[in-house]
């Protein structure tokens, strides 16, 4: 099975953003079936930052707090719902499932299970999970051709030629995704068990960086309960957003909302608020109702916004204006 994206398709993709957001024909937002809801992300929250949510239009958060003590996680899911907010998601984020030492490995794993018994408490259901970084030399994002076993998820090339360069990386992203399958092999029936979902996120650290790949990752497990949480920024570099939604399709429990701005060379970016980068938000909308996507898009950065600004341009996204 092989995925890339081509020079041409990577600089079109950078010439997109300077066209705005007007490429392609918005869907009234009375055709969409599909309902988006919008959040921020917070620690623990207390009465006045739930306020300030509810106040801005949030309809609720994603908490950072995965190791909050069992009364204090009860109290805010009951500070949240008496201000008509949900804690939908926690953030665990990164572990390191792939280190050398068991005894490493096995902590992270203990950590996430305490993340999804948090995330009960909270009300929320499921836990954002990275589950480790891999290193190596790799091909620019517009030169990845990755091939691997459909069955094994053994990857064999990264790009075109000679792969020698490459071969650490190969070996690394391998090793990865043998421990992380078996970590999260061993966390499914504590998620079975609280009713919260193992949610894999996309990040910059050198897995899964085609839409196929993570897609038969996180589909490899044939579980409920494990999903992707899909970032929206995150890789854009190696393929634009829709395509990554409609790989995962009905595997996605949660969205990131955020924006990454590539450069008009296709050499590299800068993430930046959303609405002003790269991202085509029209076409990524019209990607959620497609796979059928109804749930909770939460921004992560823009901080340097206001929380009604932050709302307004991910009511437009929503609209899909």
């Amino acid at each position: 099975m092989t995925d890339g994206m081509n020079r041409r398709g990577f600089l079109a993709v950078s010439a997109a953003a300077g066209a705005g957001l007007a490429l392609a024909p918005a869907i009234g937002a009375a055709e969409f079936k599909t309902t988006l809801r919008q959040a921020l992300i917070r620690g623990l929250p207390d009465d006045p930052t739930l306020a300030a949510l509810k106040a801005a239009g949030f309809a609720g958060m994603e908490c950072t707090a995965w190791d909050a003590p069992a009364a204090a996680a009860e109290a805010a899911r009951q500070r949240a719902a008496a201000q008509g907010l949900s804690i939908h998601s926690v953030l665990r984020g990164w572990c390191e499932f792939n280190h050398a030492e068991a005894a490493k490995v096995q902590a992270d794993i203990d950590s996430m299970k305490t993340a999804l018994q948090t995330a009960q408490r909270l009300g929320a259901d499921a836990v954002l999970l990275v589950p480790c970084r891999v290193g190596g030399a790799q091909p620019d994002p517009w030169a990845f051709r990755l091939e691997f076993d459909p069955s094994t998820l053994v990857v064999s090339r990264v790009a075109e030629g000679d792969n020698a360069p490459f071969a650490e990386y190969i070996k690394a992203q391998n090793h990865a995704t043998e421990t992380s399958r078996k970590a999260v092999e061993a966390l499914i029936p504590t998620a079975e068990k609280c009713g919260v979902a193992i949610a894999l996120e996309n990040v910059w650290n050198n897995l899964w960086v085609t839409p196929e790949f993570f897609a038969a990752f996180v589909k490899s497990f044939k579980s409920p309960w494990v999903k992707a949480y899909l970032d929206l920024g995150n890789h854009i570099k190696y393929a634009p957003t829709p395509k990554w939604i409609d790989a995962l399709g009905d595997r996605i429990a949660k969205c990131h909302v955020k924006d990454f701005r590539l450069k008009p060379d296709g050499k590299g970016g800068d993430f930046v608020d959303i609405c002003d980068g790269s991202n085509d938000w029209v076409a990524v909308r019209a990607a959620l109702e497609r796979v059928g996507y109804s749930g909770w898009l939460t921004i992560e950065g823009s901080d340097g916004l206001s929380l009604t600004e932050q709302h307004r341009r991910l009511d437009l996204i929503i609209r899909g204006a």
